[in-house]
């Protein structure tokens, strides 16, 4: 990548396939961006420009790209494919571009290195939120590509009439309406989203959680 391209694709802003970071002092927290990318559609991570488009760069890239590096292989469960570039932008600062292609694994951020527990996280919109239970069955089954068949039953017929008057829905208020237990509401929940009869999006009150909807047509 050249300079000029950098200038038009920073021109764009961030989005679901694009976020800045003017530099690299939580290197464990860009990581997060990097895992939401391939848990999702891929994306580009900029590393040297700033929220309002400015292209700084940094002074010390080859020491970010250590950093950075180093934190991918610490804290990535599995392992992320990505492409570094680096972009001159003036004397002595570059920008650091990594591509970080959608991938065919779900993956982790670690957090607890005893356990080897992580968080899956998933890009929407302009940010990566934490990916739910439910999101990473989502995730799972959409990237084993097979048909998905569910019996039409009594919980479903609920469910479509609650969505009728209120448009939206989440495992608990499913597992209320429904009088189910709540691990049956998230299966339900989960293999409607993968027939494409739901779909699953960001809470707008709530972070980091996420409701349902009827797919749109």
């Amino acid at each position: 990548m050249d300079y000029p391209t950098l200038k038009k694709l920073v021109r764009q802003g961030e989005g679901l396939h694009l976020e800045f970071k003017l530099k690299a002092n939580h290197p464990e927290k860009i990581v997060r961006e990097a895992v939401a990318f391939a848990n999702s559609e891929g994306g580009l991570l900029l590393i040297g420009v700033d929220d309002d488009k400015t292209i700084r760069g940094l002074k010390y890239a080859s020491e970010d790209e250590y950093s950075l590096e180093e934190a991918f292989a610490k804290y990535c469960s599995p392992a992320i494919d990505y492409l570094l570039e680096k972009v001159p932008v003036e004397a002595n600062r570059e920008v650091l571009v990594f591509t970080i292609p959608k991938s065919e694994d779900v993956h982790f951020v670690i957090e607890n290195f005893e356990t080897g527990w992580g968080q899956a996280y998933v890009r929407v919109e302009d940010k990566s939120l934490k990916a739910s239970r439910e999101m990473r069955e989502i995730l799972r089954g959409r990237r084993r590509n097979r048909n998905v068949r569910f019996q039409y039953g009594t919980k479903e017929e609920i469910l479509m009439k609650y969505l009728e008057t209120h448009r939206q829905i989440t495992v608990d208020e499913f597992s209320r309406t429904a009088k189910i237990p709540r691990r049956v509401a998230s299966r339900t929940l989960v293999l409607l989203v993968l027939a494409r009869v739901l779909q699953i999006q960001p809470n707008p009150v709530h972070a980091d959680a996420f409701i349902f909807t009827e797919e749109d047509t």
